[in-house]
């Protein structure tokens, strides 16, 4: 079989995976994030089983672990970012007018004589959010209750997950060399390459983003905090989840929070500073240090790729495919500079002419 037809077969092999989870998607979550937290625990667990313990215990310590971690920080924290969510929805629309008047003011001083045709505008803005906030709200608690309970069943998630976790933790080795067992000898050396860099990429956004948002969460909700803002917390742990998304949590985030900061804190313009400032901070950490450090350049796509990869798979398979989004994007563009490579060197690309 020539490399071309290798190619193309693995590429059709990749399609019918996409195609499969499509279909499969409703009832795939918690066995993906199962899959997914063995993944990014199996190199713990290599750890301990140097230390001297059995793969099997190895793997419920690590999972006992995490889930130790996660309960601690639901029942911390859960509560009050249920608090700051309702309280949020309820104030939103005094939020609205607060911010509508401090728009109003600064129009006001700077306009000048544009400022009539400036304040209509806005008042028509202003009567068709208020008209349509019912039917907006109504229709985004509909969509998200859909969501919860077709895709997010939690029942299966708490009793699934761990099973799957732990099971594949326990097999990871075993079921890695069967894997190899199945490759064609002729060319199971270079397929492993590209495995071992497909690794390299799918771990970097697994357990290095995954560090990163973490960190962002930490210091968005707790600088937020410090500066007074309202809901400060619920925001700045929105915005580090939000992070996988490259500059578009960020930018989400900080328009959330300068439109709440001016309306709590208009005219004292020294919070408003803070929190700009806070924002900036966290994307400076961000680019300087904790992505250089936790991700580097391993993943290999640029972020308009991610973030095209973020809005096809999440608008193919909802909330599945945003987890999955950017491991696949990374594996396929491992793929893709593959096949690149074949097809410069094919007689496709250098044709048959004769000078």
């Amino acid at each position: 079989m020539r490399i071309e037809r290798q190619v193309l077969f693995w590429i059709a092999a990749f399609a019918l995976l996409l195609l499969g989870v499509g279909l499969l998607r409703d009832i795939l979550l918690p066995f993906i994030v199962g899959i997914i937290l063995a993944y990014a625990l199996n190199p713990l667990v290599d750890r301990l089983m140097k230390a001297g313990l059995s793969r099997t215990l190895a793997s419920a310590l690590a999972l006992l672990m995490v889930v130790t971690i996660l309960g601690i920080v639901l029942v911390s924290l859960v509560p009050l970012l249920i608090n700051q969510t309702q309280a949020l929805a309820l104030s939103l629309p005094n939020q609205f007018l607060q911010l509508r008047a401090v728009i109003d003011d600064m129009a006001r001083e700077h306009l000048g004589p544009r400022y009539p045709a400036f304040a209509a505008s806005l008042e028509q803005l202003s009567k068709a959010l208020s008209d349509n906030w019912a039917a907006i709200a109504g229709a985004a608690a509909q969509s998200i209750w859909g969501q919860v309970r077709s895709i997010f069943n939690f029942v299966s998630l708490v009793l699934i997950t761990p099973l799957v976790a732990f099971y594949m933790l326990v097999d990871w080795h075993e079921m890695l060399a069967k894997v190899d067992s199945w490759l064609p000898r002729d060319h199971a050396r270079q397929i492993r390459m590209l495995a071992t860099e497909i690794n390299g990429a799918v771990a970097a956004f697994i357990r290095g983003q995954g560090i990163v948002c973490v960190a962002l969460a930490i210091f968005y909700a707790a600088a937020l905090t410090a500066t007074k803002l309202e809901y400060g917390l619920l925001i700045g742990i929105a915005t580090g989840i939000m992070s996988f998304a490259p500059f578009v949590g960020w930018a989400l985030g900080a328009m959330t929070a300068l439109a709440l900061a001016l309306a709590q804190f208009w005219p004292n313009l020294t919070p408003v500073a803070l929190v700009a400032l806070v924002f900036v901070a966290g994307q400076v950490l961000d680019a300087v240090f904790l992505s250089p450090r936790f991700i580097g350049s391993r993943i290999g796509l640029h972020p308009v790729w991610v973030l095209f990869a973020l809005m096809l798979f999440s608008y193919l398979f909802g909330l599945l495919g945003l987890l999955v989004a950017v491991p696949l994007a990374a594996a396929a563009g491992v793929l893709v500079r593959f096949g690149l490579q074949i097809y410069l060197r094919s007689d496709v690309y250098k044709g048959h002419l004769q000078p």
